[in-house]
């Protein structure tokens, strides 16, 4: 929670960006609908003025925050052991991005209840630099790969070659179950839905978004395959709906699982999402490629090991 009213010097990289779209990323967690009465009542103040929801800010700008309960609980700073493990875990580094190794169990950002997630960690790590942002997202229980930009032109860049396709993702997941065949496409439409306990969950549906996983076999023995997941769109939750629609399922997801098959792998060791985002491929300025490869996690190989799995290399 901010107890107190904060007075914002804007940066550069954020020279242009609309008033509320900066506000919903400082006050993370708070209801777009709060931003909005916040600037309609005339409690956000740019440069001492009232300011309508589409202002651009400019360099040098002074904005007035007031206090905000953001969200559910407390925002809370990270530990120096949570920071430490974010040092570590460190892949890539340079003037535009860093690329993290995610662990397993940490979201992305605060917010419902999380006083904190990789990029308020992050954010609180590196004061020095004065933008950090999420290139993309991974679900709170997967691990691996993730791109932060450091720039809001690098954002910029990042999203449209998303949105282009120019970005390769791979991902290393233990399914339930043997694929008939080595590679196995899907091309299943996803629709965000609303689970019975109000959680949010996706579904194969006409009505949803286009969506294309490849899966290709690395390994297999009995009842299980391990698989490297080729991503071509960017739907929440899509590898875990695809596979659960193959009627292959990935080992320890409570959500799209199979409850027998979860109880097999935590016999054999599993305790959390067997979805590791192994690979990224990256277009960099000048026509460069970056990439970016995460180990397997010691905890997911040890599953492997236990199963009598052969393990790819690295």
């Amino acid at each position: 929670m901010a107890d107190q009213v904060r007075h914002i010097q804007i940066h550069a990289e954020y020279d242009g960006q609309r008033i509320d779209n900066f506000i919903s990323r400082e006050l993370r967690g708070v209801p777009r609908s709060l931003v909005y009465r916040l600037l309609r009542r005339g409690e956000v103040r740019v440069n001492g003025g009232r300011v309508k929801p589409a202002r651009r800010l400019r360099t040098g700008d002074t904005l007035r925050l007031p206090p905000v309960r953001a969200g559910r609980g407390t925002t809370r700073a990270a530990s120096e052991r949570v920071l430490a493990r974010l040092h570590d875990a460190i892949l890539h580094e340079d003037g535009e991005l860093l690329v993290i190794d995610k662990p397993s169990g940490m979201a992305v950002h605060g917010g419902s209840g999380l006083g904190y997630g990789v990029i308020e960690a992050l954010r609180q790590m590196r004061p020095d630099c004065p933008f950090l942002d999420l290139v993309h997202r991974l679900d709170r229980d997967t691990s691996g790969c993730l791109v932060v930009a450091k720039r809001r032109s690098t954002l910029t860049r990042l999203h449209e070659a998303l949105r282009r396709g120019e970005v390769g993702k791979r991902y290393q997941a233990l399914l339930a179950g043997t694929m008939a065949r080595p590679t196995l496409a899907v091309e299943a439409r996803l629709e965000r839905q609303t689970g019975r306990g109000g959680e949010s969950v996706v579904r194969v549906s006409a009505a949803g978004k286009s969506a294309r996983s490849v899966f290709h076999r690395l390994a297999a023995v009995p009842d299980w395959t391990l698989a490297e997941v080729e991503l071509h769109t960017g739907r929440m939750h899509q590898i875990r709906a695809h596979a659960a629609h193959l009627g292959l399922p990935v080992a320890g997801d409570r959500r799209y699982g199979d409850p027998e098959a979860n109880r097999r792998a935590r016999h054999a060791g599993l305790r959390r999402l067997f979805l590791h985002a192994a690979a990224l491929d990256l277009p960099g300025e000048g026509g460069a490629r970056l990439r970016i490869r995460a180990p397997l996690p010691a905890e997911l190989r040890a599953v492997l090991e236990t199963m009598g799995m052969p393990i790819p290399h690295e």
